[in-house]
């Protein structure tokens, strides 16, 4: 007995040290793409390393629960490996999985909802259907929030290592359509030459803090928003001069803060539009800066159309498209049902739904200003009683109020869209409490090379 305790209390006792040489096994792999070591029990996570792999890991630094670790050396690899994969994007969080192959991609992802289900739904055995992929893995992206600053003197574009304002240099951001990357590399150039000074954080001073830039990826129209300290500076003339013909859209957001927010709360058009125009599922939509428009265009055609397809939609049906933003999702299935009601917290969005309603010339669909758990039982109230309820939130998930809000529509379906596995198995269980059972399940890849993944899910009322 004295000897068993002496060898429990020295594996509790096991001290690592930085730099240490390790060997071990990957066990596992987190939800963001470090693979998982377990040394005496102890989990390291380590960047760049795959389940099945055999490496020898050097120690980084070692906490009460949990240590990092960095590739060494691999003894064996993994069939899911891609080779020569460029580590500045998994530093970064550019492509989480950018060193796995795409169908281990797809396997992992569907794995995360089917985690959740069974640790935060207690549904176990739920079938989720396999991920649906994107034909399009890289190169995808239709809008880019690039940081400006000085790397060893010179101003340059990149992203920031995670976890770290320091930025890594990047002129090919691999996931951006590449017309996105030749502007932003432009617009460096352009501030080198005309002297504008990049934002320093320490300091507090200098120009240009971020480059966002905005592409239609049906109607190729670009938007570039350059967020700046100041609304007037040197060089801004110049700047106009020679990108006035080249976007369709040019704008100044000014940002005076000292926290992480990308936009300030003033916007200056420059020259052209203060929107640029695309097209989804064969509806147009004008697209201003602040406004919520899925990143990949694609596969956000694929997504909306599977909830449809959950939604199994009649002709006289009544939908409500709670977050509705720029009305994306009610207006691409207005011509399928009697009436669609929208309602969202942005004033902004909602005068954007209704322009975009008139500019497809669809009359029955409607959108008002205030959150889902106020506006909803006010419709009911003016008899208004929806079929259909779809939904989706940021990532924080739905609150409760709203899905009390929800469910005493009595509703006979609700489609959920959701961002994030985790909040969206606590939902589930609320609906759940409410008298509405979890039917299908489908995980979407929305984000080919990152760690995130969006799923699409039918909820029925119990008859």
């Amino acid at each position: 007995m004295d000897f068993i305790k002496r060898v429990c209390y020295h594996k509790i006792m096991r001290k690592f040290q930085k730099n240490e040489i390790i060997q071990g096994k990957v066990v596992d792999l987190t939800h963001e793409g470090q693979g998982v070591i377990k040394v005496d029990n102890f989990p390291f996570f380590v960047e760049n390393a795959l389940p099945a792999e055999e490496i020898k890991m050097k120690v980084l630094k070692v906490g009460k629960n949990f240590g990092f670790g960095k590739v060494e050396e691999w003894l064996s690899q993994s069939p899911d490996r891609v080779q020569d994969v460029n580590v500045t994007y998994l530093r970064t969080g550019i492509a989480d999985f950018g060193h796995m192959a795409y169908p281990a991609q797809l396997h992992f992802k569907r794995q995360q909802v089917v985690d959740v289900l069974r640790k935060n739904a207690h549904k176990p055995d739920f079938p989720v259907l396999e991920t649906l992929g994107a034909e399009q893995e890289t190169q995808y992206r239709n809008k880019a929030q690039v940081p400006v600053r000085s790397v060893n003197g010179r101003t340059e574009t990149g992203f920031f290592r995670k976890n770290s304002h320091d930025l890594v240099p990047i002129h090919d951001f691999y996931i951006q359509s590449p017309e996105i990357d030749d502007l932003v590399n432009q617009v460096r150039e352009s501030l080198i030459r005309l002297n504008i000074q990049p934002y320093d954080e320490q300091r507090k001073r200098g120009i240009v803090r971020n480059i966002v830039i905005r592409r239609g990826h049906h109607s190729g129209q670009m938007m570039l928003i350059l967020v700046v300290t100041k609304e007037k500076f040197a060089g801004l003339s110049e700047l106009v001069a020679e990108y006035s013909n080249k976007v369709d859209s040019f704008q100044l957001s000014i940002n005076t803060s000292t926290g992480n927010a990308i936009f300030g709360s003033k916007f200056k058009l420059l020259s052209g539009k203060d929107y640029i125009t695309d097209s989804m599922l064969g509806k147009d939509f004008q697209i201003s800066a602040r406004a919520f428009y899925q990143v990949n265009t694609a596969q956000a055609e694929k997504l909306y159309q599977l909830a449809y397809d959950f939604a199994d939609l009649k002709a006289e049906d009544v939908v409500i498209d709670a977050y509705s933003g720029i009305g994306t999702i009610g207006l691409g299935m207005a011509d399928k049902v009697a009436q669609v009601y929208g309602m969202e917290i942005i004033p902004e969005a909602v005068e954007n739904a209704k322009t975009n309603a008139a500019l497809n010339d669809i009359t029955n669909a409607h959108y008002e200003v205030g959150p889902a758990e106020e506006v909803m039982p006010k419709w009911v109230q003016d008899g208004i009683q929806p079929d259909v309820i779809f939904v989706d939130p940021p990532r924080k998930g739905l609150d409760e109020s709203f899905i009390k809000a929800a469910t005493a529509t009595q509703a006979r379906t609700i489609i959920y869209i959701s961002c994030n596995p985790a909040t969206f198995a606590r939902d589930v269980v609320r609906f759940e409490e409410e008298g509405y059972l979890l039917e299908k399940v489908q995980p979407v890849d929305l984000f080919p090379q990152t760690k995130h993944v969006e799923t699409v899910a039918l909820l029925t009322r119990k008859k």
